[in-house]
């Protein structure tokens, strides 16, 4: 679909979703309120620490959902209608956002986190300047890595930005942003160190990352890992589909590395990257949360767990513990 009749449907379902449901987001205007969107759940819930119980937010890919593949619903158009401020990642990350932002009508300011921050290229080896992005084939990240979440040290800066925005937004709130921007960034630095520490437990030859797409470009880079392929060959996970010589391939460096354990990821399917661990004779460990929160009742319901949790399974995995 061209970017054109994808906004003009976008917007039809807007008018028809206001006709239909006028007080859709009455309970967040009524507030008086900061009505913020951030625009998936690992975001989200960064803005929530720094934002406290100052704003409403929303967010629009929630737990376990995949922003590469996301379809908006009316009432997440409309969100934006309603939007004082939206948070993004940027870098092409959210593909669907332009259009759905037009579509709305919306005049919220919109916030890039990853604005200025050192970014990978595709292959996660050279740093580039972050310069703003905006994908127009609803597919292709292009030529640098958005997942810029993976390293910890990344998202405390990103903290900065959240809480300048909020305070420019909201002056009142001003003291509160200051202080939980604060109190939040020492749980990432010790989070941060503790990532480090946890990675520096495995020899060097052991830190190496096979996994559904090219997610931990950031964490391997930041860490101390090596990526030696991926099953989807894509910073991606729309539109991926490899060819049954890019799987021999795959398994057949897996074999030469000698790794342990390959890795799965919660926003997509495990039954490819089962079958190339039995190809391979290798365990598949359990599924990182790569590119969204769990659940509430799950193991990364928050950013510092998700980061956790998954630093853990690595480690574990590739240490020959995994079982």
């Amino acid at each position: 679909m061209t970017r054109t009749w994808r906004s003009l449907g976008l917007a039809l379902i807007l008018m028809l979703t206001i006709g239909a449901a006028p007080s859709l987001h009455a309970s967040a205007q009524d507030s008086g309120r900061l009505r913020v969107v951030a625009t998936f759940s690992i975001l989200g819930d960064v803005v929530q620490n720094v934002a406290g119980d100052n704003v409403d937010l929303t967010v629009i890919v929630g737990p376990d959902g995949d922003a590469h593949t996301f379809e908006p619903k009316p009432d997440q158009i409309a969100s934006l209608a309603d939007a004082n401020l939206i948070f993004e990642n940027g870098i092409g990350f959210e593909t669907w956002l332009n259009d759905m932002y037009s579509a709305s009508g919306s005049s919220a300011k919109r916030v890039a986190v990853s604005d200025g921050l050192p970014l990978l290229a595709f292959n996660g080896q050279a740093d580039v300047p972050a310069t703003p992005h905006t994908s127009d084939d609803g597919h292709d990240h292009g030529e640098h890595d958005p997942h810029v979440w993976q390293d910890v040290s990344n998202v405390i800066a990103e903290v900065g930005v959240i809480r300048d925005a909020l305070i420019a937004a909201d002056p009142t709130h001003t003291d509160a942003y200051t202080a939980n921007a604060a109190a939040y960034t020492t749980q990432l630095q010790e989070l941060d160190t503790r990532i480090k520490q946890m990675a520096g437990t495995l020899p060097a030859e052991k830190r190496i990352l096979v996994t559904s797409h090219d997610s931990l470009g950031y964490f391997a880079h930041a860490y101390g890992f090596t990526i030696a392929g991926t099953a989807l060959g894509s910073l991606s996970t729309e539109g991926a589909d490899p060819s049954a010589g890019d799987i021999a391939k795959l398994i057949d460096q897996i074999k030469a590395t000698g790794v342990p354990a390959i890795f799965a990821e919660n926003v997509e399917s495990q039954d490819l990257m089962n079958q190339i661990a039995r190809d391979a004779g290798v365990t598949l460990a359990p599924p990182l949360y790569t590119d969204a929160l769990s659940k509430s009742d799950g193991p990364a319901a928050t950013y510092i767990a998700l980061m956790t949790y998954n630093a853990t399974t690595i480690v574990t995995a590739l240490g020959g513990q995994a079982g």
